[in-house]
């Protein structure tokens, strides 16, 4: 399939996956399921380690470091006729590395969507809302703006689904695909029992770093890619 069109399906499905979890209730049932309404706790606290250093710091330093290693990499692939063939791929590993969590965690400054913890049925203040909805003018003049959708933290993982574009066998391209995909919902999903995220941020975080992804791919390769 041509890049062209696969940033539109890929676009679609975004705008059918937002709506979905708007009107359904799927995250409050699979949320549920983390939250213990006798205690009022989650059921894994957010501080509790070794799981805060494995799911949370230590992956986000694992994913700096990796960052740079493929910085270092793309800046050679312009020295060494042997890596000449990487060239692109690299830039949009790269590119991603910065742009998917930058566009994420930026995203979450507008779009004003409460975090689990915040909403009203898990102890917090924040009644349930759809990305697509406002609260009225006399609740924000007495709340502060929630900063929680998309999943900033799962799209570090995410945007590692951009090696996709680097490997040139199609074994080793889905063998990145899926082990990107794989840690970014281990991010998520971490960040899921503690109750700082939905399923349905995590899932529609995944569907935006792959549309971000087959953007700059777009940019950087041209149109005639097939994906």
């Amino acid at each position: 399939m041509q890049i062209n069109k696969h940033i539109a399906l890929t676009s679609v499905f975004l705008v059918v996956l937002i709506y979905f979890f708007g009107v359904s209730e799927i995250d409050q049932f699979i949320q549920d399921s983390f939250y213990n309404f006798t205690t009022h706790q989650w059921i894994l606290p957010w501080s509790q380690e070794p799981y805060k250093f494995i799911f949370y710091d230590g992956i986000k330093r694992l994913l700096i470091f990796v960052g740079v290693i493929f910085l270092i990499g793309l800046f050679l692939s312009y020295k060494k006729p042997s890596l000449q063939q990487y060239k692109k791929g690299l830039l949009v590993v790269v590119l991603s590395a910065i742009l998917v969590p930058a566009i994420s965690s930026g995203m979450k400054k507008y779009t004003n969507m409460p975090c689990p913890r915040d909403e009203i049925r898990y102890g917090g203040e924040y009644p349930k809302t759809a990305v697509w909805e406002h609260y009225s003018k006399e609740f924000r003049l007495h709340h502060k703006r929630t900063k929680c959708w998309p999943a900033g933290h799962a799209s570090g993982g995410f945007a590692l689904m951009s090696l996709f574009f680097l490997f040139q066998s199609r074994k080793n391209r889905f063998l990145a695909l899926g082990g990107a995909v794989a840690l970014g919902w281990a991010m998520g999903g971490y960040k899921m029992v503690i109750g700082d995220h939905f399923l349905s941020h995590t899932v529609i975080t995944m569907v935006l770093s792959w549309l971000i992804i087959l953007v700059i791919v777009r940019g950087v390769m041209g149109k005639r890619v097939e994906v």
